[in-house]
């Protein structure tokens, strides 16, 4: 359980960077701009990571 505990938390960190880079595109930061708000995919990406980032330290912690 720890392995896949340690996986999920890396996956994790993985989605919330790549949200964070998506963030940073031109079509992204438009959207931005025009409604003040992130895209949907970008905040999908970082619930997606912060999600997969707690149970992931849950797992590992179990024992």
């Amino acid at each position: 359980m720890q392995i896949i505990g340690l996986i999920l938390a890396i996956v994790g960190i993985g989605f919330a960077v790549w949200g964070y880079q998506l963030s940073g595109s031109v079509g992204s930061q438009v959207t931005q701009i025009v409604t003040g708000a992130d895209t949907d995919k970008v905040m999908i990406y970082y619930i997606f990571g912060a999600v997969s980032f707690v149970v992931g330290i849950f797992l590992f912690r179990k024992n």
